[in-house]
Order: structure tokens, then sequence, then C-alpha cells
């Protein structure tokens, strides 16, 4: 089981330790399909600066970013899987994982198969999420499953909530960020509501502001995917 001690923005703390606290739930995001080394190498940079959870970078760039991070740092390497569509076959998501994690990837964030889900084929869904989950568990590393909210119904969402939970899945993401639906506080109160206590969640798309991030937080979030890091710092 996982415990979450979420920071009350807000009261007493001073400017530093809001700002501090802030940088420990983002995950500073480049996955843009024109990425470049040098982009990298500066997301990178800046997440060893103010000691953000992690960068999520695409697989063809993972291990030059855990060569630039260094072993000991606390910076953690997330990378995609089945992005941004999700209905890659289960082998190749498979192998997808296993590439990624012998490159140096720490943690993964998989989209679900939301055509599967769309023809209510719950077996289909049920051996890609379990595939995801031990392809990740089995070298232990951390799984994260990318749901994309807003293309799904309540039905739907609660469904696959139930199956990650059965699978051992570790974090509920709210979507790829790529298809027009930023994460919401709905979002994250619903995943939160059916996911239980045992599944932490990430919200990713659209978190531009830090009014935006600190909503989310308090709202449910452990994880916020944004590529504008440093700017709700400096906000």
């Amino acid at each position: 089981m996982f415990v979450t001690d979420r920071p009350i923005f807000g009261g007493e703390k001073s400017y530093y330790n809001l700002m501090s606290e802030l940088a420990g739930f983002i995950e500073h995001t480049l996955l843009k399909p024109d990425s470049a080394l040098p982009d990298v190498r500066r997301v990178c940079e800046e997440a060893l600066r103010h000691q953000f959870a992690g960068v999520c970078i695409p697989p063809f760039f993972v291990r030059d970013a855990k060569r630039i991070l260094g072993e000991e740092n606390k910076v953690r390497v997330v990378t995609v899987v089945g992005f941004p569509m999700g209905y890659t076959g289960i082998a190749a998501k498979s192998e997808e994982i296993k590439r990624a994690i012998d490159d140096g990837a720490d943690e993964i964030d998989a989209v679900v198969n939301i055509a599967a889900v769309k023809s209510q084929n719950w077996n289909h869904v049920h051996h890609d999420i379990d595939s995801i989950v031990r392809a990740t568990h089995m070298r232990g590393r951390v799984s994260k499953l990318i749901l994309e909210c807003g293309l799904l119904t309540t039905d739907e969402i609660r469904r696959l909530c139930e199956l990650a939970r059965e699978a051992g899945v570790h974090y509920l993401k709210t979507g790829t960020g790529f298809h027009g639906h930023p994460a919401t506080v709905e979002m994250v109160r619903t995943l939160r509501a059916f996911g239980g206590a045992d599944l932490r969640i990430k919200a990713a798309g659209g978190i531009r502001t830090r009014e935006a991030a600190e909503a989310l937080l308090e709202a449910g979030a452990d994880r916020l995917g944004t590529s504008v890091g440093t700017a709700l710092l400096d906000a």
C-alpha cells in the first residue's frame, strides 16, 4: 500500500517550502514528436536543479536521460508505452517495457487499449493491463496505467479501476495530454473514488498554472505530469 502525505498549500508555510514541496510532485515532461537530445538534456538539468520527482521522456531517450541524471540521483526516469493511442498489441507493449527498463527506465506509463474498452472487450483489456503490470513489476519498476479519462464514460472508468486494482497497478493516470482532454479536478476525484487507497494518481495534460497544480493535488493527485514544471515554480 502506498501512503501519501500531501502538503496543504497555504497557511504558515514559507514560499520556499511551498515551491520545494510542489517540485517533489512534478514529473517534468517532454513527449513532443520533434523532441531532440538538447531538449532532453535541458529537461534533465532543470529536473536536477529543482529536484522534481522525475522526467517523463520518449523511450528513444531513456538511456540518455539516465546518463545525464546519474545513477545516484533521486530524480526518476519515466517513459511511455503504447503512446499515445493505446491500441498497440499486448506483446508489443511487453517488448516496449522490456527495452525501456533495459535502457534504465524507473517508471512505465502505459496507455490502456481504449479501442478494446469501447468495444466492450473486457477480456482483452484485462490481459492488456495484466501484461503491462507483469512486464513492469517483474523487473521491480513502477507501473502507471494511462486511462484517457476524457474519452471514457464513468462506468468504463470504474471498470478499469477495478481491473487495475486486481492487477496491482501502482498509479492511475488521467490521460496522455495528446487528445484534447486536460486533467481536471473531477477526473482526479473520480479516480480517487474508484481506485481506493491502494492506488496513486497521476494527473497529466494541460497543467499550466500553479493554481491548477495545487487544485489537482488537493483533489487527491500524487504526481503531476507537466511540460512547464519550471514555470509553475516561477509563477
